[in-house]
């Protein structure tokens, strides 16, 4: 049918329009992260203590508390862009970036039944979560306003991310007792409690070493959450494992895992992994997504609209993958492992809770401070701290009401800096009890 250019049209077919909804109308303000601004109070410290040393315990940031990317690396980095030119990429990056992440740096079985065609590049983590939730709500179960499940107190992006592109976000049933941690009757009552409201789970977050908690959880535990979650009705369990290398143990490795998982089952597991944290490449942005071939391109034909990685991020990831990662990952991974010990002992010794896995962080109970001072919950605490002790912590109540009691800790730095925090943080806390600064 011929239409006359006087009238309007839409873009797609009638039976493709997306229903009119109100629901913007109703949407809670997505609040900017606080995690940003927390370290910003130590300038109050150091204009009242010049002479002083300020301790940053507040962001996993290894490109700032630790020497960051070797610049061996950047260097080299600098010659495969020269080499590659300005010209657009594909929006998954490069083929041989994707080859690199496949056969360098996971060194998968050929009869994993993936290869390159698996991997997309995104521009670090955020972009790569976001871009998962989007194929989980479309690919899952169909509809926006289904749910993605987290962890009790989760990382502060798990519960907004979603929600910014019509997710709503649940979380899992947990006992602070053992960190939170997911478990399979907490998965189930989930999704049974999302059905109340007529609401399916379109994914499953796992992040191991977790963040904020730094809690661990084993492989053989991750494999028996996520059959539970696929088996209950989870349309994608996704495994975050930003942090994996910096443990004093072995890192995740896909070759050993995905044989617990049916073909069938493959195609709703993703998996997230880059240079951020293990790397100090957080200015870098990089990260790669590996999925079900069916799921991979439906991502890349989207962000094909939207956003593409830029070469050098991933020119920095394949000159790790090159130089061997574990190697180019030493000035993180030694340092960040070292503090771990000497923060182990000095938690023992101060009768805290704690939780400490491996990571980058400790989660700490600092409950009695709170209400010797008469704080309903840790959200003062971090300016408070910051301006009168030198010491940036994350209060647990940013993450969410759960970890109210809590303040997370960042241990990403040389271990005399987390021993000389730890301290300031201790008599922060005591101060509070004794009502002198």
């Amino acid at each position: 049918m011929k239409i006359a250019n006087s009238i309007p049209v839409f873009a797609v077919p009638e039976e493709n329009l997306i229903p009119v909804s109100d629901h913007l109308r109703a949407l809670m303000e997505i609040p900017p992260s606080r995690m940003f601004l927390i370290n910003k109070s130590l300038k109050v410290y150091k204009e009242k203590n010049p002479a002083a040393a300020v301790f940053d315990a507040s962001q996993g940031d290894g490109g700032a508390s630790l020497p960051g990317v070797p610049k061996a690396i950047l260097q080299r980095a600098a010659e495969l862009q020269i080499e590659h030119g300005t010209a657009y990429d594909m929006p998954f990056g490069t083929e041989a970036y994707r080859k690199a992440v496949v056969e360098t740096y996971w060194k998968l079985d050929a009869a994993s039944g993936w290869d390159p065609a698996n991997v997309i590049g995104t521009t670090g983590g955020r972009d790569a979560l976001i871009k998962a939730y989007g194929a989980m709500l479309a690919l899952g179960h169909g509809r926006q306003g289904d749910a993605i499940l987290v962890s009790r107190v989760p990382w502060i992006s798990y519960n907004w991310g979603p929600y910014g592109i019509g997710a709503n976000v649940l979380w899992s049933p947990g006992d602070p007792a053992d960190g939170w941690a997911y478990s399979v009757e907490g998965i189930r009552a989930s999704v049974e409690f999302a059905a109340r409201s007529g609401r399916k789970i379109a994914g499953l977050i796992i992040t191991n070493p977790d963040n904020p908690t730094g809690q661990t959880i084993s492989a053989e535990k991750q494999v028996i959450l996520a059959k539970a979650a696929l088996e209950a009705g989870v349309a994608f369990v996704l495994f975050d494992w930003m942090y994996h290398y910096v443990t004093d143990e072995s890192p995740m490795d896909l070759n050993s895992f995905l044989p617990h998982f049916t073909a069938e089952e493959r195609k709703h597991l993703m998996f997230l992994d880059g240079i951020t944290k293990s790397l100090g490449g957080s200015n870098i942005r990089n990260c790669h997504l590996i999925a079900d071939e069916a799921v991979i391109k439906f991502i890349v034909a989207r962000g094909s609209h939207s956003v593409i990685p830029p070469f050098y991020s991933l020119a920095v990831a394949m000159a790790a993958y090159e130089m061997g990662y574990a190697a180019a990952a030493q000035t993180i991974i030694a340092p960040t492992n070292a503090s771990r010990v000497v923060l182990k002992e000095l938690l023992a010794a101060s009768g805290l809770q704690h939780i400490l896995g491996k990571g980058y962080y400790a989660f700490m109970n600092v409950g009695e401070f709170l209400r010797a001072k008469g704080w309903q919950s840790s959200e003062p605490i971090g300016i408070y701290l910051a301006e009168n002790f030198g010491v940036a912590v994350v209060p647990g109540a940013f993450f969410s009401p759960f970890g109210n009691d809590w303040i997370r800790f960042s241990y990403a730095t040389p271990l005399e800096r987390t021993r000389g925090a730890f301290e300031r943080l201790m008599a922060g806390l005591e101060s509070l009890k004794t009502g002198t600064l």
